[in-house]
């Protein structure tokens, strides 16, 4: 039976994730140079309406539909059945329309993250052509396993609360892979300050604003576990935000703004997987781990290996998405919800194993299937734009555009 404050709920915490691609279009642009502001803007844009029609022509029906499957069942193309009433396997207390509509929401944002990888140097006809491809070869096949009726990651066990595995791992590592792919930026001798500091902070508030819906909409319900979600989801932000200002103090001698902002990003894509498993004090330790784990891979590892993600969508979200989705595994409580399962400091050790397995999964499935999607897409249309291009900037090249007409 359809419950009204259920429906309100999951409605307005869809409305807060689709919020999330505007807040990650500033927080992505503000990273950039000023001469590739709009492309970025536009990626992310363009990913909520591609992925919108996308989703509702077949993306859901294969991500959701019925099945023991690859993918999900067929039966749901063009929303053919999907109605008023609740589909019980997902939720008995909302309408199917409004949980398909707010699963849509992480379809978008998921292949947004990814663009962080490949900024500054990507064709964007070559971005709409791979974003509609990795998702239904990348996307739809995981969330399918994990979060979809007859899903075979689900029947084991895997959990993932809000999108550890489905969003940001697999957003990581494909990130990781294209970055790589790609190449990097040309005559950059290292890595460019953010040419404008208040988008990435206004982009930041409007992401942690929008991951309480990512997060407590994800317990479908306004009920504890949602409140706990929201509760958790603020603490491990506060607590990496925090944590990642005293490790560069202590590094750099200075706290910025930048890796504040930066720290609260991790600490909200790590407590993903874990915010309807753990108590709040367990939200306080994940976010803290958070912070040093990714500082660690964006300070120290990306220099050493050399590889150019551009605004550190792996280091970042990949990252923070592997250690969260093992963070599971070690502070899950069935006291926090009986639906979840304990974990290794709650007596099962188990629990840690089947995240470990979940994750190698998604890595390697990701792994395989980018590269295949990748390699597509640069043979037939080219994926990075021309030297000249590039030094001109994306803004002007790819949309004829610009976003400063006075600064220069």
């Amino acid at each position: 039976m359809v419950n009204g404050a259920d429906t309100v709920f999951v409605l307005f915490s869809a409305a807060l994730v689709m919020l999330m691609t505007p807040g990650l279009a500033l927080f992505y642009g503000g990273m950039v140079r000023r001469k590739n502001i709009l492309s970025v803007l536009m990626q992310c844009f363009a990913a909520l309406c591609l992925l919108s029609v996308w989703w509702m022509l077949f993306g859901y029906s294969l991500a959701f539909g019925p099945s023991a499957g690859f993918w999900g069942g067929l039966q749901w193309l063009g929303l053919n059945g999907v109605g008023s009433q609740p589909f019980a396997d997902y939720s008995s207390t909302i309408p199917h329309t409004a949980f398909m509509i707010f699963q849509a929401m992480f379809a978008i944002i998921t292949p947004a993250l990814i663009a962080g990888a490949f900024a500054e140097r990507i064709k964007f006809s070559a971005f709409l052509v791979f974003t509609i491809l990795w998702s239904t070869f990348v996307y739809a096949p995981l969330c399918h396993w994990v979060w979809g009726s007859g899903g075979w990651l689900k029947a084991m066990g895997v959990l993932d609360f809000a999108g550890g595995i489905v969003v940001h791992t697999s957003a990581g590592i494909a990130a990781l892979l294209t970055a790589i792919f790609i190449g990097k930026r040309k005559e950059l001798e290292h890595t460019p300050a953010p040419h404008n500091l208040p988008f990435v902070v206004l982009g930041t508030g409007l992401l942690w604003f929008g991951w309480f819906g990512f997060n407590a909409g994800s317990a479908l319900a306004a009920n504890g576990i949602a409140v706990n979600a929201f509760v958790t989801t603020n603490a491990s932000a506060a607590a990496a935000g925090i944590s990642w200002a005293i490790l560069e103090w202590v590094r750099n001698g200075k706290p910025t703004v930048f890796g504040i902002v930066t720290g609260s990003i991790a600490g909200l894509a790590t407590i993903t997987p874990c915010a309807g498993y753990v108590s709040p004090m367990s939200a306080l330790v994940i976010g803290f781990c958070a912070s040093v784990v990714c500082f660690i891979g964006v300070a120290i590892l990306k220099p050493k290996f050399n590889y150019d993600d551009s605004l550190d969508a792996f280091g970042v979200h990949g990252i923070g998405g592997i250690l969260g989705t093992l963070a599971v595994g070690l502070f899950a409580s069935k006291a926090v919800n009986p639906a979840g399962a304990d974990g290794l400091f709650y007596g099962n050790i188990k629990q840690l194993f089947i995240q470990g397995f979940g994750i190698l999964v998604a890595t390697a499935y990701t792994v395989v299937v980018t590269t295949l999607v990748y390699k597509f897409v640069d043979i037939f249309l080219g994926m990075r734009v021309k030297e000249t291009e590039e030094l001109m900037g994306l803004d002007i090249t790819q949309h004829r555009e610009r976003a400063y007409t006075v600064l220069e």
